[in-house]
């Protein structure tokens, strides 16, 4: 048996990073990388999977990125991904293990492998729906258009209502530092 394990919310300047291991029990079609799948597709498989598997995931808040950087943090989620899914092997979609022993990765395996595309699909629904909530505290932001990322109607935002709760401070824009020029 095979545990993929995948990330949503990397890059984003707000949000939680979010962090899915999936063993499958059985066979869910459709599965792709999350990123190549529309919005729709991506909540109607979402529960399939949840049906379909044994899975475990992981988040980590801005206040844990900014104190403890986002490696740390990718870092401990994969540990505490093996910890809670015992498997035979692991697989993280990607070119780094973050120093996690015995933890094989692969590039683009989100959209090779179902099990990693399935963990993508739990670990980017989560995101989504938890930006979503947020969007409806910080409705100034508007994140229910961008998710958190760093677009330019984002990086407006900011500049006009300056960092809320759910901004990580760390993430420095070069939108929003004054030229030295």
């Amino acid at each position: 048996m095979l545990c993929g394990i995948d990330e949503a919310g990397r890059g984003p300047l707000a949000g939680d990073l979010v962090m899915a291991g999936c063993i499958l029990n059985s066979y869910v079609d459709g599965l792709n990388d999350s990123k190549k799948l529309s919005e729709k597709k991506r909540e109607a498989l979402y529960p399939l999977i949840v049906e379909a598997s044994t899975y475990h995931i992981v988040k980590f808040s801005p206040k844990q990125i900014d104190d403890d950087g986002i490696s740390t943090c990718i870092k401990r989620g994969l540990q505490e991904i093996m910890k809670n899914l015992t498997c035979e092997e692991y697989l993280f979609d990607g070119n780094s293990n973050f120093g996690v022993t015995g933890l094989p990765t692969m590039i683009k395996a989100d959209g090779k492998v179902a099990e990693v595309s399935a963990a993508s699909i739990l670990a980017k629904v989560t995101h989504d729906r938890d930006i979503l909530q947020e969007a409806k505290k910080y409705p100034e932001y508007q994140f229910e258009k961008h998710k958190g990322y760093g677009t330019a109607l984002h990086v407006e935002m900011i500049k006009k209502h300056g960092y809320c709760e759910i901004h990580r401070k760390s993430y420095k824009l070069k939108a929003l530092v004054p030229s030295l020029f």
